[in-house]
Formats: C-alpha cells, structure tokens, sequence
C-alpha cells in the first residue's frame, strides 16, 4: 500500500508551526537590540547572527530528522552517559533555567511595561503577578498542546507576521532616524559579534528539543517512511528558517534607526516597545505587546511540553506533575528580570553551544569517518575546554593565566576559539579510530 503524499498546504502548516515555536522571546528581542548597538555596521553583524540564529537551527532540526530519534539519540553517538547528561543540560537551558522563563520576561517587558506610570517600579508586584497569571496560563495549554499546535500554524503565526510587517513598512516608510555610530563591541569584528549574540536566541539548542515535536506532527499526518519524514523536515526546517531571517532582518533595521528617537535602551524588548508606540502610539503598543504575548505563549507551551516529556521518561513523575512543576520554577525563575535573566544565561550559552555547534556538524559529516565515536569524542573535548574558558570569563572568573596562552588561536579574539582545537580533536579521533580498527584486524588475523 502507498503512503499517502502530505500537501503542500500541510507542510506549510508544520512550516508555520515550527516557525511559531521559534519565534519567542529571544527572536523578538535581539536583532533590535544587535541593530541599535550596531549602527551602520548593521548589516555585517545581521550576517553572524543569521549563522547562528538561522542557519545553525535549521541543520539542528535536520540532524535530528536524519538520525531518526531525537536528542539523545543524537548524543548518545558520543557516549550514551554523554548522551544523558548533555540531553538534560539542554533541556534545563532551553527549559526551566533561561528559555521558559525568558518567555514570561520578554512578554512582560514589552506588553506591560510600556503601559504602567512612569514612576513605577517596572519590578517587584506587578512582574510578580504577571509572570504568575502567564506561566498559569502556560501550564493549562501545556496539559493538551496538540489542538493549541494547529492554531498556531494556521491562525496565530499570520497574525504576528502581518503585524510586523505593518510595524517594519512603516519604520521604513517614516524612518526613526538614520543609522548610528556602533558601539565599541560592533566597531571591530561586527560579524564575529553578531555570531556570539546569535547565541541567546537559543534557537539551536531549540532545533534540537524541537525537531522531534516537528517529526510527531508529520507523522501524525499519515507520513512515516524515513525518506519522506525528512524530506518534509527539511522542507518546513526552510520555511521557518526564511520567516526568521526576514524577521531578524526587519527588526535589526528597526533598531538601528531608533537611537535618535527614543534613545539607548538596556535591551531589545524595551527598544520594540518604545519603537511601536513611537510610530503608531499607544495603539501600537497594545496590538505588538498582544502579539509578542501570544508568540511568547506559544514558545513558552512547546517547551514546557518538550521538558516535560523528556524528563517524564527518565525519572518517575507523571507529565502533568512536571507540567506544573517546570511552569512554577520557570515563574520564579521570571522574577529577576529580562536584563539579569540575559546575564545569567550568557555565560552558560558561551559554554554548551559551541558543543551543540559540533555535535550538529559532526552529525552531517557521520557517513564520512564511518560514524567513529572516536570523533565525535576528541572533537567534543576539545570545544569543551575553550568553550569552558570562554564561559568562564564571561562570568567575570580571573581565567587571564590560560587566556593568554591560548591568543595563538584562530578567532580567539573574537569569541570562536573553539574552531581549530574542534577540527583538530575530530581529525585526531578518526586516525586513532582506524588505527584501532586496523590493529584489531592485525590480531584477528
């Protein structure tokens, strides 16, 4: 019997729907942000941020298609206690400890926010309250997210799309002002710059909780011959990676050109808001500040759900405890503050993507060196060494004795160290992997 095709109607919709789960908190609030600090060196900081904003998380989403299982499937390459500690780092990351509760934040900042008096604590009660009714709200769609999921691909996406495109043509239409001076960080090596600040969208690490949650829903649809199971993910990987860099590319423009009107600002949430009501007033605030509320929603649900079916299988409580359990955590967690949240999280980020960046890679080249752990293992350990570095002095730790000595390394300087000592480990765990392999055939002969 032949497998029935899926339209192109449905891979839009699970084009849509993937598009929908990325597009939250982090995808709102740093392109304007990036634009802002990065004046008229914009564009070349837009290209490293669309490395790692778009085009890492697309080849994430694939890779988990074509290793056929999930995450963990995919870690366990290395070493299946890598495969376990390393799947449930990402999930806290992209879960309960930064993702999730980024959501509550960034809908706070921009929905709330502008609309509370001037002299106002911006924190404290009301973020309180807020983050209390939102990640409630969470936790019930979180208990039956499948009819939310179709929603989402079909009513709400377009929704968002449409009102940013009204917000970006009239940015352009009736400009904010003209690009500025960059900011020390954007003034040498914007593109290196924009790469690192790709890294807080945590999309990547999403493409990996995510990529199985798009291959559910396509199989939920009658497809699941392997071929065509990632082929259709590919397909919606695409479609979603398009909406995100015409979102990325539109709001960076936004930011770039809002300096002169509504100031510098401490992040990007704060930069939309105050751009929205600049050029439609309150009115603008109300209908982006609703819009970016139901995106964060939306994001805040699929990871909620993702966590919790993860850990619901490698620990004894049921999904609907851990429903509750992650959305009260991540609403604690909320109360900090959008700023503070993104510097806390950054050092982390600084430290496991670089890992996740590798893994991806090394999965799309698994064919080539014979799927060797040995690979897979020395190229991790040695990302894993300068990444650690590397997040270690983004925490403020003195690790000057070892940065200094490690200067001679290609783009050190620039925050991607981890390059060189990446390729070198995978090259040096393929030749110790045949000379395993041909030794063991010496003795077996």
């Amino acid at each position: 019997m032949n497998e029935k095709a899926l339209s192109f109607g449905g891979v839009l919709t699970v084009g849509l729907m993937l598009f929908a789960l990325f597009l939250g908190a982090g995808n709102m609030i740093f392109p304007p942000f990036l634009g802002q600090q990065a004046g008229d060196h914009v564009w070349t900081g837009i290209i490293g941020f669309l490395i790692t904003g778009v085009g890492l998380p697309l080849m994430g989403v694939i890779a988990i298609a074509k290793s056929g299982g999930d995450l963990q499937t995919l870690a366990n390459r290395v070493h299946p206690v890598f495969g376990l500690i390393f799947t449930i780092i990402m999930y806290l990351a992209i879960g309960p400890f930064f993702g999730i509760p980024r959501t509550g934040t960034v809908a706070y900042e921009i929905g709330i926010i502008p609309f509370l008096p001037e002299d106002a604590a911006k924190y404290g009660v009301s973020l309180l309250i807020y983050s209390v009714i939102f990640f409630a709200l969470t936790a019930w769609l979180a208990m039956n997210p499948s009819k939310l999921v179709d929603r989402i691909g079909k009513v709400l996406t377009p929704s968002l799309l449409i009102i940013l495109t009204v917000l970006v043509v009239k940015s352009i239409a009736t400009p904010m002002g003209s690009f500025g001076e960059p900011n020390p960080a954007y003034q040498e090596g914007p593109l290196f710059k924009g790469f690192i600040e790709g890294y807080l969208t945590m999309d990547t690490i999403a493409a990996l909780v995510f990529g199985i949650v798009v291959i559910n829903a396509i199989k939920d649809r009658g497809i699941t011959n392997k071929s065509s199971l990632t082929r259709i993910t590919i397909i919606a990987g695409l479609i979603a990676a398009a909406g995100l860099a015409l979102v990325y590319l539109s709001l960076s423009y936004i930011g770039a050109t809002s300096t002169d009107s509504i100031g510098a600002l401490p992040n990007g949430g704060a930069i939309l808001s105050a751009a929205a009501d600049y050029l439609f007033g309150s009115l603008g605030a109300v209908i982006l500040g609703l819009a970016i509320t139901f995106a964060c929603i939306t994001t805040s649900v699929g990871l909620v759900s993702a966590c919790a079916q993860y850990f619901s299988k490698i620990i004894p409580v049921s999904y609907g405890k851990l429903v509750i359990i992650l959305s009260a955590f991540s609403m604690l967690i909320a109360n900090i503050g959008l700023t503070q949240l993104i510097a806390v999280s950054l050092p982390v980020l600084i430290t496991i993507y670089p890992l996740a960046i590798v893994l991806i890679v090394l999965s799309f080249m698994h064919n080539w060196f014979n799927g060797y752990s040995m690979v897979y293992v020395f190229a991790l350990v040695a990302t894993g060494l300068i990444s650690l570095i590397d997040g270690l002095k983004t925490a403020g730790v003195d690790v000057s004795a070892v940065t200094d000595s490690l200067n001679f390394l290609p783009f050190y300087a620039e925050g991607i160290g981890w390059l060189l000592p990446a390729a070198a480990g995978a090259v040096i765990g393929f030749v110790i992997a045949n000379l395993a392999g041909a030794s063991k055939r010496i003795i077996e002969a």
